[in-house]
């Protein structure tokens, strides 16, 4: 049965959902926060981040979050992580009982929440779930095929996200382990920027094959401590998701560490990739919850200290390989 969709977000990754979603027949209603997006969606039927995807009729794009959300039975959250509490309060007036799936991934800088925690707090009536997995917006809007996961404490989201979602180039695993889930696809993009910087500095892949390593260590103390499901780390929305985000050329993350590898400044990354870059915006919040846990975290440390405190990227890759010997965990 077709369903009436809402997505929050314009975006590379909400347009590649909505169409991924138009193709198998669903009315589909993207919210976005700029009339140029909004316009060049609805009147030339493309997106100015996905150039070269023809935008299916059965998508209408609006600014006005009323229009966007009513008469729809599930929504779609794909805005960057710091602008969730923010934009979930401006719409959720207009929530009647739609379940809330959120497929943006990252923190609260303010509160150290998860994003399911935010809008667990905004919408304390809905039912939530989180959809993350190895997924580049580039390859779902062509229909790549694609194993991703959703995550919810309550099993009617995750019936009816796999029934809505899957078809023969989209797999849908489900999980209750909503915390591991939302954990793995935030610090993976941290990760990845650091797998960036070392392409950057052209250490090597033996340098690059044990910062992914120890990298997913890292990943997986701070998981099991803040309530996840340590096999979770091992899965898709853990290990998958951060070897297609440190390998891939469609990575944002990567990119911007590369660049920060070869001299830039972060300023000058932003610039030039002229998008979200979710890693930058949750390194500081990962180095914080690793002091709240008291995780130790050295590759999170290092790249804190690279972007904060004007800490050479080769002399921190330095300080990792003269650390105290120690017995691998």
């Amino acid at each position: 049965m077709n369903k009436n969709i809402c997505i929050i977000g314009s975006g590379s990754w909400g347009v590649a959902l909505g169409i991924h979603l138009a193709k198998l027949g669903n009315n589909i209603k993207i919210w976005s926060y700029k009339k140029e997006e909004a316009d060049m969606i609805n009147n030339k039927r493309k997106c100015m981040f996905l150039p070269n995807v023809i935008i299916p009729d059965n998508i209408i794009c609006t600014t006005d979050f009323k229009n966007a959300i009513e008469d729809t039975e599930m929504i779609l959250i794909v805005t960057p992580s710091r602008a969730v509490r923010e934009t979930v309060r401006k719409f959720k007036k207009y929530v009647v009982n739609q379940q809330i799936i959120i497929c943006s991934k990252g923190f609260e800088k303010e509160t150290l929440y998860t994003l399911n925690e935010v809008i667990e707090e905004e919408l304390p009536n809905s039912k939530i779930g989180g959809l993350s997995g190895p997924s580049h917006a580039e390859e779902v809007s062509i229909g790549v095929p694609t194993a991703l996961v959703i995550a919810s404490k309550h099993q009617e989201v995750l019936d009816n996200v796999q029934n809505t979602f899957m078809n023969e180039s989209l797999r849908i695993y489900t999980s209750d382990d909503i915390k591991g889930t939302e954990l793995g696809g935030a610090l993976k993009n941290i990760i990845a920027f650091c797998a960036g910087t070392i392409i950057g500095l052209e250490m090597g892949d033996n340098t690059f094959a044990a910062l992914l390593t120890r990298g997913l260590s890292e990943m997986a103390k701070l998981i099991k401590k803040m309530g996840g499901n340590f096999k979770t780390i091992y899965g898709l929305t853990g290990l998958g998701d951060l070897i297609v985000t440190c390998l891939s050329n469609h990575s944002r993350n990567r990119k911007a560490g590369i660049l920060i590898g070869q001299g830039k400044t972060i300023e000058e990354a932003k610039k030039e990739i002229g998008m979200t870059i979710e890693a930058v915006d949750n390194i500081e919040i990962a180095y914080e919850l690793s002091k709240k846990y008291d995780v130790e975290m050295p590759i999170v440390n290092s790249i804190y200290n690279i972007l904060y405190n004007n800490l050479n990227p080769k002399d921190a890759v330095i300080q990792l390989m003269t650390r105290d010997g120690k017995q691998e965990d």
